[in-house]
């Protein structure tokens, strides 16, 4: 636009320039042929003010009436030279220049000779040397060349003055237009410079928005630092209490093991010799009793440090498995997940209610069937005894590439001080009258924070639970699906 518009100035500035420059032509062209017009008349007036100085003084013979014949006479000389220097190399006249100026001496000469047979008192003959017809032949041809002259010089006018005035109509609308293009590379320039300013302001509302975002991005990235590293050292005193447990144990209980192997390897070791009674009944009690309860103990422990291991380890793989983005509609996945725990439900003539829209998340299909199958089996698990089991799931988009999942039940509920407690590792809360180790929403939320998102509960005891899952629509697009 700024190119077009500066082309089209360069345009009319040098159109402009030309149409000045042809104008000033005509101007100093028709002046030019103004003022040899006016030497054309000049001598023609000349001439005839001398035939009528002479043609006064043959009728009254006084000599007041040659006034203009002398006039003419000192003057005539000087407008010929200015006539011939303002023809110039005018083609149109130089032919007939010769002419005139012959003429112009023989008029001059007639009229002179007239006179001069007057003054001699010659008055016949002077009247009959006018009457010859010779000045008037001489005056005949001067007049008809000099208004030759002039009809050339009004032709070379007319198609001046034409061109002059064609030339001011043409400046006149090359201004108009150039006005008009200007006016409108100026319309066009300040549109640009406004639509430059809307984007600029605009560009400079999306930074804002992005540091707007990025700090937001930043503070929940620092608040998840804070958040992993909070649960890395809960999880270490987790993991370190309820390992050290067993282990405490087995010293203990290896304590003991050697305390009742020391009569045992006494009556052994005896090779038949005769013991006291006591030696020999702490040897029969340590082989009959202690000994098997120690074993019992041992085993028992380690078969608990067995499965706490293996939880932690269970984890540890979760969290490490590359995730695989791909489309998943949460619809069909609640509905797998009620239909995987739908005859338990129906023993206790409870009900299912996924009545939901389809609503498609980029996520990790394994790990949201987990996460949504572990919710389902916890809600059969911990179900109100002598009440018809309820659940049902709702999908709320959040806005801003969110998506909330609330599972819901109508089972035991949850004590609010235990909210917290339930997605620890190895933490279980209310009644322990069912099997577990504690690791079930431990690794729900492992597994919903691998994705992005978050869960949370809210509860009241013996009414039920909801628990809340959050969810980013497209996991390719936040930090963690960089492993993905």
């Amino acid at each position: 636009m700024l190119g077009i518009g500066v082309a089209l100035l360069v345009g009319m500035v040098a159109t402009s320039l030309w149409l000045v420059q042809a104008n000033n032509e005509y101007s100093q062209e028709t002046a030019s042929l103004r003022r040899l017009r006016a030497s054309i008349l000049d001598v023609l007036t000349t001439v005839q003010d001398a035939e009528t100085g002479q043609r006064g003084f043959l009728l009254t013979g006084d000599e007041r009436y040659l006034a203009p014949y002398r006039e003419a006479v000192n003057t005539l000389a000087a407008k010929r030279a200015l006539l011939v220097e303002r023809i110039g190399d005018r083609q149109e006249y130089l032919g007939d220049i010769e002419g005139l100026q012959a003429n112009l001496d023989r008029k001059l000469a007639e009229i002179g000779e007239g006179i001069d047979l007057m003054r001699a008192n010659r008055t016949q003959d002077a009247v009959d040397l006018v009457r010859r017809d010779t000045g008037l032949i001489y005056m005949r041809e001067i007049r008809e060349t000099l208004n030759r002259f002039q009809q050339i010089t009004d032709d070379h006018l007319r198609i001046l003055v034409a061109n002059q005035l064609s030339a001011a109509e043409n400046l006149r609308w090359v201004t108009i237009v150039g006005a008009v293009a200007i006016t409108g590379v100026l319309i066009g320039a300040l549109a640009l410079i406004m639509k430059y300013i809307r984007e600029l302001m605009r560009s400079r509302e999306e930074v804002d928005e992005l540091n707007r975002g990025l700090e937001e991005r930043v503070d929940e990235r620092t608040r998840d630092l804070i958040r992993a590293n909070q649960e890395i050292q809960r999880f270490a005193y987790i993991v370190t209490h309820d390992l050290r447990a067993p282990l405490v144990n087995i010293m203990g209980f290896l304590s003991e093991f050697d305390a009742s192997l020391k009569p045992v390897q006494a009556y052994v070791l005896a090779d038949g010799a005769a013991l006291p009674e006591r030696d020999v009944q702490d040897a029969k009690t340590a082989v009959k009793e202690d000994l098997p309860e120690a074993i019992g103990f041992i085993r028992s422990s380690t078969r608990k440090m067995d499965q706490l291991i293996n939880a932690i380890l269970k984890i540890s793989r979760d969290g490490r498995r590359k995730l695989q983005a791909e489309k998943v509609d949460i619809k069909d996945l609640l509905i797998a997940a009620g239909a995987s725990v739908q005859h338990q439900v129906s023993a206790v003539d409870g009900s299912i209610d996924i009545d939901v829209p389809s609503f498609t998340v980029i996520s990790d299909r394994i790990s949201l069937d987990q996460i949504l199958g572990n919710l389902f089996d916890n809600a059969v698990k911990y179900q109100m005894p002598g009440r018809p089991l309820k659940i049902s799931a709702r999908i709320l988009p959040q806005g801003r590439g969110i998506v909330r999942i609330d599972v819901s039940d109508n089972g035991r509920g949850i004590a609010e001080d235990d909210f917290e407690r339930i997605f620890e590792l190895f933490r279980r809360a209310g009644e322990q009258d069912q099997q577990g180790e504690g690791i079930g929403l431990a690794h729900v939320r492992s597994l919903i924070r691998n994705l992005g998102g978050d869960i949370t509960v809210a509860s009241e005891l013996g009414k039920g639970s909801t628990f809340h899952l959050t969810l980013p629509t497209d996991l390719r697009k936040i930090t963690r699906g960089s492993d993905i």
